[in-house]
């Protein structure tokens, strides 16, 4: 639902929950044929994820890009347990391991260092990590310093378990699920990214509404 401002031109921030099976490039491509104009987002979704994907709607709101993107974000995860995938997701080579991680595994949090993974968007000498890993090259993305504000483990059924997740922007949630060893991200979904929250999915603010959530007045 547009505003009076996001409708008159001054840019406005669209708030999408994403489906699985498409990507986030793919919404952004929808929204920009519906809508003309320069469009981004303001962090990405891998295609089997789903929840909210923030995606910024004219000049002046893709200015502001940076300031989204930085946003922490908080995820809902279900993890399968006793196996391994290559990706770290359902989308890779899956190995059965039958080892079940303990329920009172600690969970990482506060400022941890963190491996790239092999499959991902991040750049090794030019080329996405991921074109590197598919055809079967050796893939050393590095690493980066993130901060896990929250990591618990909300329910077990059998080889299944759920985690909620609030971190910063730039952490790779599939290898936090896979460093528990034996484990990977079955399912995941974004619930909110810094203030806005994927029960808010369908709306449309304008941009200094948005901003104002960002930076609230008086504060």
């Amino acid at each position: 639902m547009a505003s009076p401002d996001a409708a008159s031109g001054g840019g406005s921030v669209l708030l999408i929950d994403k489906p699985a099976g498409v990507t986030s490039h793919d919404v952004v491509a929808r929204v920009r044929r519906e809508r003309g104009g320069k469009v981004g987002h303001a962090g990405t979704l891998d295609p089997f994820a789903t929840g909210l994907l923030v995606v910024l709607v004219g000049r002046r709101a893709t200015r502001e890009q940076a300031r989204f993107m930085e946003l922490p974000k908080a995820y809902a995860v279900t993890a399968r347990l006793g196996a391994t995938s290559t990706t770290g997701d359902p989308e890779g080579e899956i190995s059965e391991t039958g080892r079940i991680p303990p329920e009172d595994a600690e969970l990482p949090s506060g400022t941890i260092r963190q491996g790239t993974p092999a499959y991902s968007a991040a750049k090794v000498r030019g080329e996405r990590a991921y074109r590197r890993a598919r055809r079967g090259e050796t893939v050393d993305a590095g690493e980066r310093i993130v901060e896990v504000h929250r990591f618990e483990e909300t329910w077990r059924e059998d080889d299944r378990a759920g985690y909620e997740i609030e971190c910063s922007s730039g952490t790779y949630v599939r290898t936090l699920i896979a460093d528990l060893g034996d484990a990977y991200c079955e399912e995941l979904r974004r619930t909110a990214v810094g203030p806005f929250a994927v029960d808010e999915a369908g709306h449309e603010l304008a941009l200094e509404a948005a901003l104002d959530r960002l930076d609230p007045p008086g504060r």
